[in-house]
């Protein structure tokens, strides 16, 4: 299982594509999307104009000509890094997608008739519902679900996982994916998606890009920079008959100059890369997001509900004892346990039925039984026997209820065994033949070693932890209180995790969870985020908006976290951004009026030599900011844990001062190289 992500390089030939794509990304119909970056290229083509035409818009300007060019080609570099930017973030999701397309080949296919007769198909014309036999060596041609047989399937080519896993029918294992390859035995599978809709092609089309949408923070930010471009803009165009009035000329690429410097270009050309980059994290932690609406949501997760089996704890329970009530034969009740599990196939049922063969039982497999499976309703499995004798085991308050619906009673002392094994952390499981308790099944389980530490992580940024478990109360809080989590639900059923989900919501709260059953499915679908482990059922990966290719429920911790970072470094960023305006403001403010105004020269508190060179020092320093920043919205703002008072605080600390100082220093470094330059050219 993949524990950590996989490393993902930028190579020089990614770049160079992504060059590419930042030129074809200049059409200003691509550009409207951005309204920042395509006030900035607007803002090019105006100077660009004035570097051919300087007396365009009126006045003797011809000595501004080299001024005007200088001031198009750091716009049209400004434009670039912003588009280049987005492309970076993008070729990292292409070039996983071109290794995904390798995997998607046409493959033949053992294809089962009606009448029970093989026939062999290229993999492009099976349908949903279609029946395949894959042996081993062969790849799986479509996803779909097991329907008969167990094998080892080799999932490197989704999971970049080598060590093969096991599927069979029934269960959560029964889900497999085209482009995986069976290394032993056979499988028959139930083909479950048509061609073109299938896992690998989602998949491509996210981590191209091609499904991307906008999610609501990302449209309300951008709602808030269109807001602030417009301001400057009105601010801009009442500075000229401020200028007029005060006896200042201002040339019209000085007052494009000072808009782009103050309108938000840093976030505005970051913005849309970090959202791909906070999707590719979580893909590189082998979990497919079906929109960036998913991650986001993960970052607003106030409450997380949890599975306990093979998410708390282990989930292999196994049969450590057998525990007779008073009054009846152990020898009866292993004998009885032993009947159920001839048709159970859970870890459960083998691992009672192998205890019971250590204690010398040797029961055969009875003829002409009925077998009834365990569901989440009933909670109980077992069989009737040709002569009509039940035997059941399940759940002690299901068991006790089917008892005494028979007219049984209930021993004096079940309460006392089953709460023992409880107390334990186990699970009891109650062996009942027709109306008669035979006794108490002891299931052991384990807590997985450090969870309480990481629900204390995520206890420290507000976020509550619910176990949701099918065990009694009693077993249910001693495992909670081992595990460290908020709160339980007892005796649980799929329809109580919706109604748990539900009520957490009307507090206007966003809920997490995660599922692989078909009976979680509505659970899922109802989450604000729903991760569906991969190798559970269609149903569940269709309701879901996450899926986990490494099938480890525990991945919603991290997913968790990867939301919080990408938010953290939005907002980081955005603080970032908007701060380096204040730096900008006095680097270009006095050079415009110090002529005319003497007084202003207080606020050049840089000390920039010359006004012209504090304009283009403030306007390459706007441009170079946002490649330097590329890295940083690539890899996101490091998170930890805190709560949202002390994490503002912080973040105004580094990014809102250090957005202060930063343009401050680097303005003035600018400044000092390009000066002598500017005078060698006459300005």
């Amino acid at each position: 299982m993949s524990k950590h992500p996989k490393k993902q390089t930028i190579t020089p030939e990614m770049l160079l594509d992504a060059l590419k794509d930042s030129f074809k990304k200049l059409n200003p119909r691509y550009m409207l999307k951005n309204p920042v970056m395509f006030v900035v290229e607007t803002g090019f083509l105006v100077t660009l104009l004035l570097s051919f035409f300087p007396n365009l818009f009126g006045g003797n300007n011809e000595g501004l000509r080299v001024y005007n060019i200088i001031v198009s080609v750091i716009l049209f570099i400004t434009v670039l890094f912003a588009n280049f930017a987005e492309s970076v973030a993008e070729g990292r999701g292409k070039a996983q997608a071109a290794s995904l397309k390798k995997t998607q080949k046409d493959t033949e296919a053992h294809l089962i008739k009606e009448d029970g007769s093989l026939v062999t198909v290229s993999s492009s014309e099976l349908r949903k519902g279609d029946i395949v036999l894959v042996k081993a060596g062969e790849v799986i041609p479509g996803d779909g679900e097991v329907i008969e047989g167990i094998a080892s399937v080799d999932e490197s080519a989704i999971t970049g996982e080598s060590a093969p896993v096991v599927r069979e029918n029934g269960g959560d294992f029964c889900s497999v994916t085209g482009g995986t390859t069976v290394v032993s035995d056979w499988l028959k599978i139930r083909i479950s998606s048509d061609p073109g809709n299938s896992f690998l092609d989602r998949m491509i089309s996210l981590v191209e890009g091609a499904s991307r949408k906008k999610t609501p923070n990302e449209i309300a930010l951008n709602t808030l920079l269109v807001s602030l471009t417009i301001i400057f803009l009105i601010v801009i165009v009442t500075l000229y008959p401020i200028g007029v009035y005060s006896g200042v000329e201002l040339q019209t690429s000085t007052l494009i100059a000072l808009m782009v410097c103050l309108i938000p270009t840093t976030i505005g050309g970051l913005l849309s890369a970090i959202g791909i980059a906070g999707m590719d994290r979580v893909t590189k932690f082998n979990v497919i997001a079906m929109s960036g609406k998913a991650v986001e949501a993960c970052g607003d997760v106030d409450t997380m509900i949890l599975d306990k089996t093979g998410t708390i704890t282990f989930g292999n329970r196994l049969a450590a004892e057998f525990r007779p009530v008073e009054g009846a034969d152990v020898k009866q009740l292993i004998h009885c346990a032993a009947l159920t599990c001839f048709g159970d196939n859970t870890p459960e049922g083998k691992s009672t039925l192998d205890l019971a063969r250590k204690l010398g039982d040797t029961t055969e497999q009875p003829q002409g039984a009925e077998f009834f499976e365990f569901t989440a309703q009933s909670r109980m499995s077992g069989l009737d026997l040709a002569d009509g004798t039940a035997i059941r085991k399940g759940a002690s308050d299901a068991i006790i209820s089917y008892v005494q619906q028979h007219g049984g009673e209930v021993p004096a002392d079940l309460r006392e065994h089953v709460e023992a094994v409880s107390a334990l952390g186990g699970t009891p499981l109650v062996v009942c033949r027709n109306n008669e308790i035979l006794g108490v099944i002891y299931l052991k389980d384990t807590v997985k070693p450090g969870m309480r530490e990481r629900f204390e992580r995520l206890r420290a940024i507000g976020i509550k932890t619910v176990m949701c478990t099918g065990d009694n109360p009693l077993t249910a809080a001693t495992i909670a209180e081992e595990a460290g989590v908020d709160g339980f639900v007892a005796e649980c059923k799929p329809e109580d995790k919706i109604d748990v989900i539900k009520k957490e919501q009307a507090q206007g709260k966003i809920v997490a969870m995660t599922g692989d059953g078909t009976n979680d499915a509505p659970a899922l679908a109802q989450a604000n985020v729903g991760l569906a482990m991969n190798s559970g059922t269609t149903a569940a990966k269709e309701a879901a908006n996450m899926v986990d290719l490494d099938s480890d429920p525990t991945k919603i911790l991290e997913v968790v976290e990867i939301g919080k970072q990408l938010l953290i470094t939005r907002g980081s960023l955005t603080t970032f951004s908007i701060a380096n305006d204040i730096a900008k403001y006095f680097a270009i403010i006095p050079a415009m009026f110090m002529t005319a105004i003497p007084q202003l020269g207080v606020l050049n508190i840089m000390g920039l030599s010359s006004p012209y060179s504090a304009i283009l020092s403030a306007l390459i320093f706007n441009a170079l900011i946002i490649p330097a920043l590329i890295p940083l919205a690539m890899k996101g703002v490091k998170y930890r844990p805190m709560s949202s008072e002390k994490m503002l605080a912080r973040n105004m600390l580094i990014y809102g001062l250090g957005g202060v100082i930063t343009p401050f220093i680097g303005i003035k470094l600018i400044d000092l190289i390009i000066s002598p330059l500017l005078l060698m050219i006459g300005l």
